[in-house]
């Protein structure tokens, strides 16, 4: 595949949601223009078993490499996730096992090529950092660490604040940034992609590149997508969009943000041009209704990733929901021979995915029969051939139907 070097679409490239370039935008400018193909990669620790809307604003940065004709590795972090990256935790995680690892990333490929090319032409190449991580010996690990110093790694604020409050730091905390660092020396590539809570891990690779190749390694380091308090909007944080998610919940969710999150979710999160936002902007401070700018940002998430007839559905189903305070016209069946115990039926129903969840929107106040907030776990639901409708939150409903007898 030909490289473009046109000097408008690296300009949107490197200014387009992006935070900072190391070393810098112009070094970074100048091998773009050389016409040669790079090769960067974005690694994700498969923490959890789905990606969000953290990951696809790197993910569509790195779709727009790719198609200038770089190439991209896909890195799943099967190692360092049974680890744990201690950013902006304040205390430690816990660990997980390989099969938990490997069971959260099963899907990944398959979000992953919403946004970029994982077949065809260019297609980006997956590794897994077990690959070489697992391999190393104690001695390998100790080379590794001569490479840094303590002073470096308690730069980092989340370990500061730490110490001030007497949390413990442990040993395996400290070495992450080394065994993430060591990534990009094993793949031998140009340069790393990555939101900017992840830029400390991203530049200690660039050390390790300088010490054991001898190379200059670019860092592009993305703006994240954060709520009113300023947390990332991920899925520590329970308030972020998923891509498995239905264009229903998508539309819901961009509804649910405030209106401070408007610009920066048309820049991170859609391809509207920049003209387009500047207007956006203009509107919002020349007094336009937020919720209609936000409607509409909520259907250009739901278009991306479910087409734009499901997008416009959502969209008439909210209203319909939060405007027009009805059921939606259209919703899951269930079909039950006889009384059934709530949380049975929420697991059975697929409304939840365990008994946990189902206990935890109960004590939440989060589950309704009908018009009746739904109380206790030893509540059952007997409904008639007509149905009685369960209602899981503000958006997802399934009739609970009782079988016909002949």
């Amino acid at each position: 595949m030909p490289i473009i070097t046109d000097q408008e679409r690296i300009h949107h490239l490197l200014t387009r949601g992006v935070e900072h370039v190391y070393p810098s935008r112009e070094f970074l400018e100048a091998r773009l223009k050389e016409g040669k193909p790079l090769t960067l990669y974005l690694g994700i620790d498969p923490t959890g078993p789905n990606l969000h809307m953290g990951h696809a604003i790197v993910l569509r940065k790195m779709r727009e490499f790719q198609e200038l004709g770089h190439k991209l590795i896909l890195l799943i972090g099967d190692f360092t996730g049974m680890i744990g990256d201690p950013t902006d935790k304040s205390a430690t995680r816990v660990r997980l096992t390989r099969e938990q690892v490997l069971e959260n990333a099963k899907n990944y490929q398959a979000q992953a090529s919403k946004l970029i090319l994982l077949e065809g032409e260019n297609a980006a190449e997956v590794k897994y950092n077990s690959t070489w991580l697992g391999q190393m010996t104690f001695t390998d690990v100790v080379e590794l660490a001569s490479h840094f110093t303590v002073q470096q790694l308690l730069e980092r604020d989340m370990f500061q604040k730490r110490m001030e409050e007497g949390r413990p730091i442990h040993l395996h905390e400290f070495l992450y940034p080394t065994m993430q660092g060591y990534d990009c020396v094993a793949m031998n590539v140009d340069g790393e992609i990555g939101g900017n809570d992840q830029t400390f891990n991203m530049l200690a690779g660039r050390d390790l590149m300088k010490d054991l190749k001898g190379r200059e390694k670019f860092v592009v380091t993305m703006k994240l997508l954060v709520d009113p308090t300023g947390k990332k909007m991920g899925k520590s944080e329970g308030n972020m969009i998923c891509l498995c998610d239905s264009a229903d919940d998508m539309f819901g969710k961009v509804m649910s943000w405030t209106d401070g999150m408007i610009v920066p979710g048309f820049e991170l999160c859609t391809f509207e041009t920049d003209k387009e936002i500047q207007s956006i902007a203009v509107q919002l401070k020349e007094g336009i209704n937020p919720r209609d700018l936000k409607a509409q940002l909520g259907r250009k998430v739901a278009e991306i990733y479910h087409g734009a007839e499901a997008a416009q559905a959502a969209s008439d189903c909210f209203d319909q929901l939060f405007r027009e305070h009805q059921s939606p016209r259209e919703m899951p069946i269930f079909v039950i021979n006889g009384e059934m115990n709530i949380v049975d039926l929420l697991v059975a129903s697929k409304s939840v995915s365990s008994k946990t969840e189902a206990r935890r929107l109960i004590d939440g106040k989060g589950i309704k029969v009908g018009d009746r907030v739904v109380e206790t776990y030893e509540e059952t639901v007997n409904p008639t051939k007509e149905g009685v409708i369960l209602q899981k939150g503000k958006r997802h409903f399934v009739k609970i139907v009782l079988t016909q007898t002949t």
